[in-house]
């Protein structure tokens, strides 16, 4: 009995290591695969907090934590040109958008995997990456960009704080989009067990994820529209 219940957990941390690599690949190829830059003239939107977000949310917020560095280390020696400095607001801005999402999602009393719960946690991580975001670049950008805080400063109400909220309330909304597809995937994958989540993918959760993409579009509207980026698809 003992060695069978210890294959068993063999066989699921085996499972939960292979899925946990293939959304850190999905999340660093979605780099190259989609983007919106140029945003506010300097600034850059990518899917990768979405594809975190959505491991943290199924495998728990260490796991999300863990691939936020992971793909952050090898954005900072591939494709990034901001060195030590963008690694950190990279890592930061997924890792803090991921964990809080998970965590109320996860471990929050009566609202705990459920439908309400996933939209509290996205919500609480949309403001709590907003108010993150705008420290560091307060504390970090003047470093990087040699200038004073008081440039940066001058641009938090413009163009930071926008950016940041819109680019954690498209992840968001993505992710409430995506969730119930990409679990039933891992599910007829065999790489998650079936359990009693009060999560169901019933009129609700359609005119959530109606309501998901409307927002999703009205936000890249807006990135390309009123702060002037531009898409980028499969860039080398």
């Amino acid at each position: 009995m003992v060695t069978i219940m210890n294959t068993s957990k063999r066989s699921s941390a085996i499972k939960k290591i292979s899925a946990l690599a293939v959304f850190s690949a999905f999340a660093y190829l979605s780099l190259y695969a989609f983007r919106i830059s140029g945003i506010g003239g300097f600034l850059t939107f990518d899917i990768k907090d979405t594809i975190v977000c959505l491991a943290a949310m199924i495998f728990g917020p260490v796991s999300g934590v863990t691939i936020a560095l992971i793909v952050a280390l090898i954005e900072m020696v591939t494709v990034s040109g901001t060195g030590p400095w963008g690694f950190l607001m990279n890592f930061v801005s997924t890792a803090v958008f991921a964990f809080v999402a998970s965590c109320v999602y996860m471990y929050i009393p009566k609202i705990k995997k459920t439908m309400k719960g996933a939209i509290v946690g996205l919500l609480a991580s949309v403001l709590a990456t907003t108010l993150t975001m705008i420290i560091l670049n307060l504390v970090i950008t003047p470093i990087y960009l040699n200038t004073e805080r008081v440039v940066v400063a001058q641009m938090v109400v413009p163009v930071l704080m926008p950016f940041n909220f819109l680019k954690s309330l498209l992840n968001a909304s993505l992710v409430m989009v995506l969730y119930k597809p990409i679990k039933e995937v891992l599910r007829k994958a065999r790489f998650i067990t079936s359990n009693s989540e009060n999560y169901k993918f019933d009129k609700k959760s359609i005119l959530i994820t109606v309501a998901g993409l409307v927002i999703v579009v009205a936000c890249l509207l807006i990135f390309v529209f009123y702060m002037n980026g531009d898409f980028d698809f499969f860039k080398k």
